[in-house]
Protein backbone atom coordinates (compact mmCIF):
# COMPACT_ATOMS: atom_id res chain seq x y z
CA UNK A 1 0.00 0.00 0.00
CA UNK A 2 1.54 3.31 -0.86
CA UNK A 3 1.70 6.30 1.54
CA UNK A 4 -1.09 8.15 -0.14
CA UNK A 5 -3.60 5.29 -0.02
CA UNK A 6 -2.90 4.66 3.85
CA UNK A 7 -3.29 7.93 4.42
CA UNK A 8 -6.60 7.92 2.42
CA UNK A 9 -7.94 4.93 4.48
CA UNK A 10 -7.11 6.79 7.68
CA UNK A 11 -8.65 10.18 6.71
CA UNK A 12 -11.31 7.95 5.70
CA UNK A 13 -11.59 6.19 8.89
CA UNK A 14 -11.39 9.57 11.30
CA UNK A 15 -14.34 10.97 9.17
CA UNK A 16 -17.02 7.87 9.08
CA UNK A 17 -16.07 7.69 12.97
CA UNK A 18 -16.85 11.31 13.45
CA UNK A 19 -20.26 10.92 11.76
CA UNK A 20 -21.36 9.67 14.95
CA UNK A 21 -20.24 12.46 16.69
CA UNK A 22 -22.12 14.60 14.55
CA UNK A 23 -25.17 12.76 14.18
CA UNK A 24 -25.28 12.84 18.44
CA UNK A 25 -24.73 16.82 18.21
CA UNK A 26 -26.96 17.97 15.29
CA UNK A 27 -30.38 15.11 16.25
CA UNK A 28 -31.51 16.91 18.95
CA UNK A 29 -32.09 20.03 16.89
CA UNK A 30 -33.42 18.56 13.75
CA UNK A 31 -34.93 14.68 14.60
CA UNK A 32 -33.36 11.88 12.95
CA UNK A 33 -35.28 12.41 9.22
CA UNK A 34 -34.42 16.11 8.43
CA UNK A 35 -30.98 15.33 9.76
CA UNK A 36 -30.36 12.64 7.15
CA UNK A 37 -33.12 14.32 4.43
CA UNK A 38 -30.38 17.45 4.68
CA UNK A 39 -27.46 14.97 4.97
CA UNK A 40 -27.90 13.07 1.83
CA UNK A 41 -29.34 15.72 -0.18
CA UNK A 42 -26.66 18.40 0.56
CA UNK A 43 -24.11 15.71 -0.53
CA UNK A 44 -25.84 14.52 -3.56
CA UNK A 45 -25.79 18.13 -4.58
CA UNK A 46 -22.19 17.80 -3.47
CA UNK A 47 -21.57 15.13 -5.79
CA UNK A 48 -23.31 16.50 -8.42
CA UNK A 49 -20.96 19.66 -8.39
CA UNK A 50 -17.63 17.02 -9.04
CA UNK A 51 -19.80 14.85 -11.64
CA UNK A 52 -19.82 18.66 -13.59
CA UNK A 53 -15.89 19.50 -12.76
CA UNK A 54 -15.29 16.10 -13.85
CA UNK A 55 -17.67 15.52 -16.73
CA UNK A 56 -18.83 12.66 -15.83
CA UNK A 57 -23.15 12.82 -16.69
CA UNK A 58 -24.93 10.22 -14.61
CA UNK A 59 -26.22 7.47 -17.04
CA UNK A 60 -29.55 7.70 -15.82
CA UNK A 61 -31.40 4.92 -18.50
CA UNK A 62 -31.96 0.78 -16.70
CA UNK A 63 -30.16 2.25 -14.14
CA UNK A 64 -33.08 4.41 -11.88
CA UNK A 65 -34.36 1.36 -10.13
CA UNK A 66 -30.81 0.83 -9.28
CA UNK A 67 -29.65 3.72 -7.66
CA UNK A 68 -33.11 3.96 -5.68
CA UNK A 69 -32.53 0.61 -3.95
CA UNK A 70 -28.74 1.33 -3.53
CA UNK A 71 -29.72 4.47 -2.32
CA UNK A 72 -31.99 3.64 0.58
CA UNK A 73 -30.57 0.18 1.85
CA UNK A 74 -26.67 2.27 1.72
CA UNK A 75 -27.79 5.17 3.14
CA UNK A 76 -31.45 6.14 3.60
CA UNK A 77 -32.55 3.61 5.82
CA UNK A 78 -29.22 2.99 7.71
CA UNK A 79 -28.47 6.90 8.00
CA UNK A 80 -32.37 6.95 9.57
CA UNK A 81 -31.17 4.18 11.80
CA UNK A 82 -28.19 5.35 13.40
CA UNK A 83 -29.68 8.80 13.72
CA UNK A 84 -32.99 7.26 15.47
CA UNK A 85 -30.35 5.52 18.13
CA UNK A 86 -27.77 8.97 18.46
CA UNK A 87 -30.18 9.89 20.58
CA UNK A 88 -29.76 7.96 23.23
CA UNK A 89 -26.01 5.49 22.09
CA UNK A 90 -22.86 7.28 22.88
CA UNK A 91 -21.13 7.67 19.34
CA UNK A 92 -18.10 5.20 20.79
CA UNK A 93 -21.13 2.39 21.04
CA UNK A 94 -22.52 3.27 17.83
CA UNK A 95 -18.99 3.22 16.36
CA UNK A 96 -18.63 -0.39 17.46
CA UNK A 97 -21.58 -2.12 16.10
CA UNK A 98 -20.94 -0.16 13.34
CA UNK A 99 -18.16 -2.88 12.60
CA UNK A 100 -20.99 -5.79 13.04
CA UNK A 101 -22.10 -4.98 8.70
CA UNK A 102 -19.62 -7.60 7.52
CA UNK A 103 -21.50 -9.99 9.51
CA UNK A 104 -24.89 -9.61 8.12
CA UNK A 105 -23.12 -9.16 4.77
CA UNK A 106 -22.03 -12.48 5.41
CA UNK A 107 -25.23 -13.90 6.21
CA UNK A 108 -26.91 -12.20 3.62
CA UNK A 109 -24.57 -13.89 1.24
CA UNK A 110 -24.80 -16.70 2.20
CA UNK A 111 -28.94 -16.93 2.16
CA UNK A 112 -29.14 -14.85 -1.02
CA UNK A 113 -26.53 -15.63 -3.27
CA UNK A 114 -25.43 -19.23 -1.64
CA UNK A 115 -22.02 -18.03 -1.13
CA UNK A 116 -21.30 -20.49 2.22
CA UNK A 117 -19.45 -18.97 4.99
CA UNK A 118 -16.42 -21.07 5.81
CA UNK A 119 -15.26 -22.39 9.02
CA UNK A 120 -13.24 -19.25 9.95
CA UNK A 121 -16.14 -17.27 8.66
CA UNK A 122 -18.59 -18.98 11.38
CA UNK A 123 -15.82 -18.44 14.46
CA UNK A 124 -15.78 -14.73 12.84
CA UNK A 125 -19.82 -14.40 13.44
CA UNK A 126 -19.51 -16.33 16.71
CA UNK A 127 -17.55 -13.79 18.58
CA UNK A 128 -19.19 -10.85 17.06
CA UNK A 129 -22.12 -12.11 18.68
CA UNK A 130 -20.46 -12.34 21.55
CA UNK A 131 -19.22 -9.38 21.35
CA UNK A 132 -22.30 -7.22 21.05
CA UNK A 133 -23.67 -9.19 23.69
CA UNK A 134 -20.71 -8.03 25.92
CA UNK A 135 -21.25 -4.30 25.02
CA UNK A 136 -24.86 -4.56 25.31
CA UNK A 137 -24.97 -6.33 28.71
CA UNK A 138 -22.48 -4.38 30.75
CA UNK A 139 -22.63 -0.81 29.30
CA UNK A 140 -24.01 1.58 31.21
CA UNK A 141 -25.70 3.31 28.20
CA UNK A 142 -27.52 0.06 27.69
CA UNK A 143 -29.68 0.46 31.53
CA UNK A 144 -31.03 3.99 29.74
CA UNK A 145 -34.71 4.53 28.27
CA UNK A 146 -35.03 3.26 24.63
CA UNK A 147 -31.74 1.92 24.50
CA UNK A 148 -32.69 -1.66 23.42
CA UNK A 149 -34.37 -0.04 20.34
CA UNK A 150 -31.68 1.88 19.65
CA UNK A 151 -29.45 -0.98 19.38
CA UNK A 152 -31.41 -2.96 17.13
CA UNK A 153 -32.06 0.36 15.32
CA UNK A 154 -28.24 0.04 15.01
CA UNK A 155 -27.97 -3.67 14.13
CA UNK A 156 -30.91 -3.12 11.43
CA UNK A 157 -28.62 -0.46 10.07
CA UNK A 158 -26.00 -2.73 8.94
CA UNK A 159 -27.92 -5.18 8.17
CA UNK A 160 -29.08 -2.73 5.26
CA UNK A 161 -25.41 -2.47 4.61
CA UNK A 162 -24.95 -6.27 4.46
CA UNK A 163 -28.24 -6.62 1.91
CA UNK A 164 -26.94 -4.05 -0.04
CA UNK A 165 -23.66 -5.62 -0.80
CA UNK A 166 -25.60 -8.59 -2.19
CA UNK A 167 -27.63 -6.28 -4.17
CA UNK A 168 -24.32 -4.50 -5.75
CA UNK A 169 -22.58 -7.62 -6.31
CA UNK A 170 -26.17 -8.90 -7.88
CA UNK A 171 -27.13 -6.45 -10.19
CA UNK A 172 -24.01 -3.63 -10.09
CA UNK A 173 -21.64 -5.33 -10.93
CA UNK A 174 -19.11 -3.11 -13.13
CA UNK A 175 -20.85 0.31 -13.04
CA UNK A 176 -18.65 2.87 -12.00
CA UNK A 177 -18.32 3.29 -8.57
CA UNK A 178 -18.46 7.30 -8.92
CA UNK A 179 -21.81 6.45 -10.63
CA UNK A 180 -22.88 4.34 -8.07
CA UNK A 181 -21.92 6.85 -5.32
CA UNK A 182 -23.65 9.88 -7.09
CA UNK A 183 -26.80 7.72 -8.07
CA UNK A 184 -27.60 6.17 -4.70
CA UNK A 185 -27.14 9.46 -3.06
CA UNK A 186 -30.04 10.79 -5.19
CA UNK A 187 -31.99 7.94 -4.66
CA UNK A 188 -31.15 8.23 -1.27
CA UNK A 189 -32.82 11.63 -1.52
CA UNK A 190 -35.77 11.07 -3.19
CA UNK A 191 -36.34 7.96 -0.82
CA UNK A 192 -36.59 10.43 2.14
CA UNK A 193 -38.29 13.36 0.17
CA UNK A 194 -41.78 12.24 1.72
CA UNK A 195 -41.02 12.11 4.67
CA UNK A 196 -39.58 15.30 4.79
CA UNK A 197 -43.14 16.55 3.97
CA UNK A 198 -44.60 14.85 6.24
CA UNK A 199 -42.36 15.08 9.37
CA UNK A 200 -41.22 18.62 11.05
CA UNK A 201 -37.94 19.39 12.53
CA UNK A 202 -37.76 19.30 16.33
CA UNK A 203 -36.75 23.28 16.50
CA UNK A 204 -37.88 25.92 13.98
CA UNK A 205 -35.05 26.59 11.28
CA UNK A 206 -34.63 30.01 12.33
CA UNK A 207 -34.06 28.81 16.31
CA UNK A 208 -31.48 26.06 15.16
CA UNK A 209 -28.29 26.50 17.11
CA UNK A 210 -24.69 27.25 14.69
CA UNK A 211 -23.36 24.56 16.37
CA UNK A 212 -26.43 21.97 14.73
CA UNK A 213 -25.94 23.65 11.36
CA UNK A 214 -22.01 23.59 11.07
CA UNK A 215 -22.72 20.15 12.48
CA UNK A 216 -25.21 18.37 9.84
CA UNK A 217 -22.60 20.52 7.05
CA UNK A 218 -19.80 18.89 8.06
CA UNK A 219 -21.58 15.38 7.99
CA UNK A 220 -23.28 15.73 4.54
CA UNK A 221 -19.98 17.40 3.01
CA UNK A 222 -17.25 15.48 4.19
CA UNK A 223 -18.42 12.62 6.30
CA UNK A 224 -20.67 11.46 3.19
CA UNK A 225 -19.58 13.20 -0.09
CA UNK A 226 -15.83 13.46 0.23
CA UNK A 227 -16.12 10.22 2.01
CA UNK A 228 -17.62 8.34 -0.73
CA UNK A 229 -15.29 10.04 -2.77
CA UNK A 230 -12.19 8.85 -0.56
CA UNK A 231 -13.76 5.03 -0.65
CA UNK A 232 -14.30 4.10 -4.38
CA UNK A 233 -10.67 5.55 -4.61
CA UNK A 234 -9.32 3.13 -2.49
CA UNK A 235 -11.21 0.15 -3.65
CA UNK A 236 -9.79 1.79 -7.19
CA UNK A 237 -6.13 1.76 -6.04
CA UNK A 238 -5.87 -0.95 -3.83
CA UNK A 239 -9.20 -3.21 -4.01
CA UNK A 240 -12.25 -4.23 -2.35
CA UNK A 241 -10.39 -6.32 0.11
CA UNK A 242 -7.76 -4.19 1.58
CA UNK A 243 -10.21 -1.02 1.72
CA UNK A 244 -12.51 -2.81 3.84
CA UNK A 245 -9.68 -2.74 6.53
CA UNK A 246 -11.54 0.76 7.37
CA UNK A 247 -13.31 -1.60 8.98
CA UNK A 248 -11.49 -1.69 11.97
CA UNK A 249 -10.45 1.90 11.98
CA UNK A 250 -13.65 3.40 12.32
CA UNK A 251 -14.72 2.57 15.72
CA UNK A 252 -10.61 3.37 16.86
CA UNK A 253 -12.06 7.05 15.40
CA UNK A 254 -15.77 6.83 17.01
CA UNK A 255 -14.42 5.91 20.63
CA UNK A 256 -11.47 8.89 19.80
CA UNK A 257 -14.15 11.91 19.03
CA UNK A 258 -16.41 10.38 21.39
CA UNK A 259 -14.13 10.41 24.18
CA UNK A 260 -12.62 13.60 22.99
CA UNK A 261 -14.98 16.13 21.99
CA UNK A 262 -18.32 14.68 23.78
CA UNK A 263 -16.89 13.49 27.02
CA UNK A 264 -17.87 10.14 26.53
CA UNK A 265 -16.40 7.62 29.14
CA UNK A 266 -15.26 3.91 27.77
CA UNK A 267 -14.98 1.43 30.34
CA UNK A 268 -13.44 -2.27 30.31
CA UNK A 269 -16.67 -4.09 28.45
CA UNK A 270 -16.40 -1.59 26.00
CA UNK A 271 -13.00 -2.32 25.10
CA UNK A 272 -13.55 -6.04 25.22
CA UNK A 273 -16.84 -6.35 23.40
CA UNK A 274 -14.95 -3.74 20.29
CA UNK A 275 -12.02 -6.75 20.45
CA UNK A 276 -14.46 -9.33 19.75
CA UNK A 277 -16.25 -7.38 17.35
CA UNK A 278 -13.57 -6.39 15.44
CA UNK A 279 -11.97 -9.93 15.80
CA UNK A 280 -15.27 -11.62 14.65
CA UNK A 281 -14.71 -9.29 11.84
CA UNK A 282 -11.20 -9.89 10.83
CA UNK A 283 -12.43 -13.41 10.61
CA UNK A 284 -15.23 -12.87 8.71
CA UNK A 285 -13.57 -10.71 5.78
CA UNK A 286 -10.34 -12.93 5.62
CA UNK A 287 -8.28 -10.09 6.74
CA UNK A 288 -4.57 -10.21 7.15
CA UNK A 289 -1.57 -8.00 6.74
CA UNK A 290 -0.63 -10.02 3.77
CA UNK A 291 -3.96 -8.84 2.06
CA UNK A 292 -2.16 -5.10 2.53
CA UNK A 293 1.42 -6.59 1.79
CA UNK A 294 0.38 -8.22 -1.52
CA UNK A 295 -1.02 -4.54 -2.35
CA UNK A 296 2.61 -2.46 -1.31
Amino acid sequence: MTAASLVRLFVLAALWGASFLFMRVAVPAFGPVWLIGLRVSIAAAFLLLIAGWRRQPLPLRGNVRHYFISGLFTSALPFLCYAFAARTLSASLMSILNATAPFWGTLVAALWLRVIPTRKAWLGLALGVIGVATLVGFDRITAKPGAGLAIAACLTATLCYGFASAYSKRYMQGMASFNVAHGSMWGASLALLPCLLLVPTVQPFSSIAPQALAAVSLLAIFCTGVAYLLYFRLISDIGPASALTVTFLIPVFGVLWGVMLLDESVGLNTLAGALLVLLGTGLVTGFSPAVLRRKA
